[in-house]
């Protein structure tokens, strides 16, 4: 009998299931560690090249454009090949790149290491979201938000830790550690990777875009919830030590806050959805994340601050993940179609638009810019009757 159609509690029976979805979560907890130990990196990074935040901007743009390129490029060899080759080469790949990137020592060497950080990145975070669609479905239930989990918890380890670090035993060791720790996840989760097949009738489509409008709205909904989420990431650290007085290591735990509410809020987030639904528990993350950045942007002090990215933290937890189940789960197309469309549109926000802001927030600061980011979230509350494609009801 095909692995897919055993009942699930044959499959955790078997102890295999549980296994793919321990891999599939190290996967986003070692992406998200990446991710968040870039984030206390960043004003050192500036100041090591002496370079101004438009340039900055320039920089991070480049990270962003290689997320773009590679993340299509990801997808079609998902559809050859299956996700679990491509998120272990992704993987192996991005295991040093921060550490290449504390090696440089100007701007033009940082151009193609910044392109190869974001890229790989970005094709890694295609792979595991692919990976963790095709584990849902065989378990047959809901795990997509405590797999972003992961990533948040990862985010949470390296940005908190990123600064005490760099601090107490300088930028080179840091990024060694950060290595060694990806060497050992991936080590854990190497042989557990779900073992899942090409899908023919992807591969026919990879090179068609989908003419309803249905994906594109769900895709704005990643994206409008990952820019905010963004911003965070490449821009808090900054805007709480230049503009509110916080120290190197204190300047880290705005993301580390917000990544740390996020990890909570995600581990729930799957029995929220089941409990109210995903229209309902998208509503309401919508609103709460909109709070917690006005926050964040009207505060006088970085603790107050610190306080509204953890309340934004708690909001955009789960709207990411419903918006990627509602993608991958959509009626009418080829498995795997919705979900490349809100992946490609979401992490585009997230690793692409705050290089914008940058070039903005030099000339008006970063205050205005965490106050205004939320008018993106009303997009989203006009879209969110879409999030009934995330709900598990009735499906088989």
């Amino acid at each position: 009998m095909d692995q897919h159609s055993l009942p699930q509690h044959d499959t955790l029976r078997q102890g295999y299931m549980p296994k793919s979805r321990l891999a599939v979560s190290l996967l986003f907890l070692m992406n998200g560690f990446v991710t968040g130990s870039w984030a206390p990196k960043i004003p050192e990074f500036k100041d090591k090249l002496g370079i101004s935040e438009s340039i900055l901007g320039l920089l991070i743009l480049v990270f962003g454009i290689g997320s773009l390129v590679l993340m299509p490029i990801a997808g079609g060899y998902i559809a050859k090949l299956g996700s679990q080759k491509v998120v272990r080469v992704t993987a192996v790949i991005l295991s040093p790149l921060l550490f290449l990137l504390t090696l440089v020592s100007n701007i033009w060497t940082a151009i193609p290491a910044m392109f190869l950080l974001g890229g790989f990145v970005g094709a890694m975070d295609v792979a595991m979201n692919a990976n963790a669609v095709e584990v849902e479905k065989s378990m047959r239930r809901a795990i997509m938000s405590s797999c972003h989990a992961y990533w948040s918890l990862g985010g949470l380890i390296g940005s908190a830790s990123g600064g005490v670090i760099m601090a107490q035993f300088g930028v080179l060791p840091h990024a060694l550690l950060v290595t060694l720790f990806c060497v050992a996840v991936l080590g854990i989760a190497w042989p557990m990777i779900h073992a899942d097949k090409p899908h023919p009738d992807v591969a026919k489509q990879k090179l068609r875009l989908p003419l309803t409008p249905l994906p594109w709205l769900i895709g704005l909904v990643a994206l409008f919830s990952m820019v905010p989420e963004g911003t965070v990431l490449d821009w808090g650290a900054l805007y709480l030590r230049n503009e509110l007085g916080a120290s190197v290591a204190l300047s880290g735990f705005g993301f580390a806050a917000f990544s740390a509410t996020m990890a909570i809020m995600r581990f729930a987030g799957d029995h929220v959805r089941d409990r109210f639904g995903g229209v309902k528990t998208l509503r309401i993350c919508t609103l709460t994340a909109l709070v917690g950045l006005l926050l964040a942007g009207l505060s006088p002090t970085a603790p107050l601050a610190i306080l509204g990215f953890a309340l934004a933290g708690v909001g955009i937890s789960n709207m990411v993940p419903i918006a990627f189940s509602a993608a991958g789960n959509m009626p009418g197309l080829a498995p795997g179609i919705g979900l490349s469309v809100a992946t490609f549109m979401g992490y585009s926000g997230m690793l692409f638009a705050p290089s914008l802001i940058g070039f903005v927030a030099e000339h008006t600061g970063f205050a205005i810019i965490f106050t205004c980011v939320p008018i993106l979230f009303i997009v989203v509350l006009l879209l969110s009757h879409h999030a009934a494609h995330a709900d598990l009801k009735g499906r088989d």
